[in-house]
């Protein structure tokens, strides 16, 4: 199976929530499934976002998390992936996590990879997400949110997509914490036609407020249409 890939609008939307829960959905379905995130920033060890991952999805870290094989390139600066590695002298070799994806691929079902920011977040100064997108043309879902300004960087991120012959599989909607009902319902209508300007698949998959547990999302079936 294709990896499916988790992409933002930008940062801190809700990506790592999303795909903690799209895991735990699939493994609610008796799949096998483990997350891959393709750079860390702001912490040392294991990915902090690997381990909200296996929070959610309620297991025990794998030994592919103690060896970093799911998110092989942990910086401490809190910042974009390609200045993380810069403030450490390194830099980040793509070709590295592609042979972690592969190593996934040989023990699991499926493997959700959740992205860094936004689409043109640079991993090395002259390579952002977008094109590490279009070189392996992995199926895509994109986590949008209500707040002032998602309808601009939802659609183009849409967009982006688009013009580089990306799938995209749908949007999860994000609605967890306080927002506006009016700007959301009207977000969420505009969303739908943008979607179906571009001949995507109207897929909008709303996560409510989550309180003390995170719940198995059955909506998430629509990404999933050969299921």
């Amino acid at each position: 199976m294709t990896p499916i890939f988790i992409a933002g609008i930008d940062t801190d939307v809700g990506k790592t929530i999303v795909t903690g829960l799209f895991a735990k959905y699939l493994l609610s379905k008796n799949k096998t499934v483990i997350t891959q995130k393709i750079a860390q920033t702001g912490c040392v060890g294991i990915s902090e976002d690997i381990l909200q991952h296996r929070k959610i999805m309620e297991v025990n870290l794998f030994p592919e998390d103690f060896d970093k094989t799911t998110c092989p390139f942990v910086f401490k600066f809190p910042a974009s992936p390609h200045l993380a590695a810069a403030e450490e002298k390194k830099e980040i070799d793509i070709a590295i996590i592609d042979e972690s994806t592969k190593m996934l691929q040989k023990n699991f079902q499926y493997i959700i990879i959740e992205g860094v920011g936004g689409l043109f977040v640079p991993l090395t100064k002259n390579y952002t997400t977008i094109d590490f997108l279009e070189q392996r043309q992995y199926n895509v879902i994109l986590v949008s949110t209500p707040k002032l300004g998602s309808i601009n960087h939802t659609l183009m991120s849409i967009d982006l997509l688009k013009n580089r012959n990306i799938n995209l599989l749908g949007i999860v909607y994000n609605l967890i914490g306080d927002y506006n009902k009016k700007i959301k319902n009207d977000s969420e209508i505009i969303f739908e036609q943008y979607l179906k300007k571009n001949k995507f698949a109207n897929n909008i998959v709303e996560i409510q407020r989550i309180e003390s547990n995170f719940p198995i999302i059955e909506e998430f079936s629509a990404f999933l249409p050969n299921e």
